[in-house]
């Protein structure tokens, strides 16, 4: 019985990701065009084609995406997302979460792929993690986005969490800029992106349902770098409160 679990999850894989190429390839005109709009108009126009991309593609693979009422961002406020990661699946799922323009840091490696590299990298504020000058650019970046009241959003884990725990342990960038540019942090977590998509392989997709809870917000109002550690160990501590809490299945301890 688990070989033919197997084999229909192969084959939906495969249909979720032909799906998932078919509406790339429908929506990359509209991407072309918007991109004419510049970094920010253009930015926030491809952000929006992005963000209708993920709901088809959720919709068509029997993903029941649902995102709480309870602790919304405020659209007129520019907050420092962090996330929760534990699968590729997540892209999607931030991308139908946050629905107020945003810029999202991520791995430069995937902007490398054709077409859809081309929309990752309109999108995607892009960091070599080993190169130092990148690193600082990508900062300074997402600097210039805030200041223009564009949220951004950061995995403070860095990659995915494969462990048994709650999280893995967290980088001091999101929390060191969000002191330095005095901004709020939104937690924003994903229950069930572990069970529809394994971070083993692209070829794990389930469907069923998919939760996101936003956190509140935590001000930073007055902070200064010598907080940096407990405002890390805070949000921490408040993400992996609610991952114990709404037993999140990849948590074994």
């Amino acid at each position: 019985m688990k070989w033919l679990t197997s084999i229909f999850q192969f084959f939906f894989s495969l249909y979720a990701l032909v799906v998932f190429v078919a509406l790339m390839l429908l929506l990359f005109p509209l991407f072309l065009l918007a991109a004419l709009g510049g970094n920010i108009k253009g930015g926030n126009a491809i952000m929006r084609l992005c963000r209708f991309w993920g709901d088809c593609w959720l919709f068509l693979v029997g993903i029941q995406h649902r995102v709480s009422e309870e602790n919304r961002p405020d659209p007129r406020k520019a907050y420092i997302f962090v996330g929760n990661h534990i699968s590729y699946i997540d892209a999607a799922f931030i991308i139908t979460s946050v629905r107020q323009p945003f810029r999202a840091l991520g791995a430069a490696e995937y902007g490398r792929y054709p077409i859809f590299g081309y929309i990752y990298r309109l999108v995607v504020i892009c960091v070599h993690r080993k190169d130092p000058n990148s690193r600082a650019q990508s900062v300074e970046t997402l600097r210039s986005y805030l200041r223009l009241g564009i949220s951004v959003l950061i995995y403070p884990e860095g990659s995915f969490n494969m462990g048994s725990t709650a999280l893995s342990n967290f980088y001091n960038g999101a929390f060191r800029l969000a002191i330095e540019t005095q901004t709020p942090i939104k937690p924003l977590l994903f229950l069930d992106g572990y069970d529809r998509m394994h971070y083993r392989s692209l070829f794990t997709v389930n469907p069923g349902r998919s939760r996101a809870i936003f956190l509140e917000a935590v001000p930073v109002d007055g902070y200064t770098l010598d907080d940096l550690a407990a405002l890390k160990q805070k949000v921490y501590e408040m993400m992996e409160s609610q991952l114990l809490q709404r037993k999140a299945s990849w948590v074994k301890s």
